[in-house]
């Protein structure tokens, strides 16, 4: 979801240990900034991290903003299950769904009524603000909103026009609503939105620039996490979270153990019980080689 480089931390020290917890049963990971390097790939470190995982009994769940379409770079890395929570939380998608490509398992969408009055309030109190809407189906924007991703809008249009009931795809779920402000500091933009839209959605954000990612009520990464674990019968105590941006915040809080990248937000860095390195460092690779020395017996 952005180019993590640009955000700046504090110069991360050495690793901290997590409390001592329960033998772990699932591994909750951020993408970018996280898993993946800078350069968004995944390490041969990492690659043979996740699979000793797995291997072991511990269920790996990818955990991002991203939307679906954007996971080609890590499904060759889910085991097993399959499954990734995508969109902060707004779909649960089997990556290996047939065809070679993905299958929605869970949707949790913003509905129109609610994205229309995000989009009123946030014109009002933000003026300059432009709009995304992310639909299972692709990214559709309006004229001025930039090229912050890694795929064209399918459709230009204003936002009202993007929501109308007679709009080509207005069957396919809206997943996110993107508001970007060209002007505004991203930590100001998102506490004046959270202010003004209230309980009427979810709003988070990922990237170092001010783009606000906005979700149903209720919809985040922890809470949908917390569904996928309870199928399971997994309780947050047996899980270990990892991240580095405020949209991975509430899971953090929400798992037994939770690990903030080197590279974290100051406030991610504040909140989680342990800490990291980098992801350029392969820090969460570290997270699991630390997890499986500690519970796995060694063969």
């Amino acid at each position: 979801m952005r180019d993590h480089g640009s955000v700046t931390s504090p110069t991360p020290g050495p690793r901290t240990p997590a409390p001592s917890a329960p033998t772990p049963r699932l591994i909750a990971t951020d993408l970018d900034g996280t898993l993946l390097h800078d350069d968004k790939t995944v390490s041969p470190r990492t690659v043979a991290a996740l699979a000793a995982a797995e291997e072991a009994g511990i269920e790996v769940f990818f955990v991002t903003g991203r939307p679906a379409r954007w996971m080609d770079v890590v499904s060759d890395h889910v085991h097993g299950h399959g499954l990734a929570i995508c969109g902060n939380g707004a779909a649960v998608v089997d990556l290996h769904g047939g065809d070679g490509g993905h299958r929605f398992v869970k949707i949790r969408e913003l509905t129109v009524p609610d994205a229309l009055d995000v989009v009123r309030i946030l014109r009002a109190t933000a003026p300059g603000t432009t709009f995304a809407v992310e639909r299972t189906g692709g990214l559709h924007h309006e004229p001025g909103y930039p090229p912050l991703h890694l795929d064209p809008g399918e459709c230009v249009a204003p936002a009202e026009k993007l929501l109308a009931p007679d709009f080509d795809v207005a069957d396919q779920p809206v997943l996110k609503l993107l508001a970007y402000h060209p002007e505004l500091d991203p930590d100001t933009f998102l506490s004046l939105a959270r202010a003004g839209v209230g309980d009427r959605a979810a709003i988070t954000r990922s990237s170092p620039s001010a783009l606000l990612e906005i979700s149903g009520p209720g919809v985040s990464k922890a809470s949908t996490l917390a569904m996928c674990c309870a199928e399971r019968g997994i309780t947050p105590t047996e899980v270990v979270a990892v991240g580095d941006m405020p949209n991975d915040m509430e899971m953090l809080a929400w798992a037994g153990t939770s690990y903030a990248m080197g590279n974290a937000h100051p406030e991610v860095l504040a909140s989680a019980t342990a800490r990291t390195a980098t992801n350029n460092e392969d820090g969460v690779a570290r997270v699991i080689e630390d997890i499986l020395a500690a519970h796995v017996p060694a063969r």
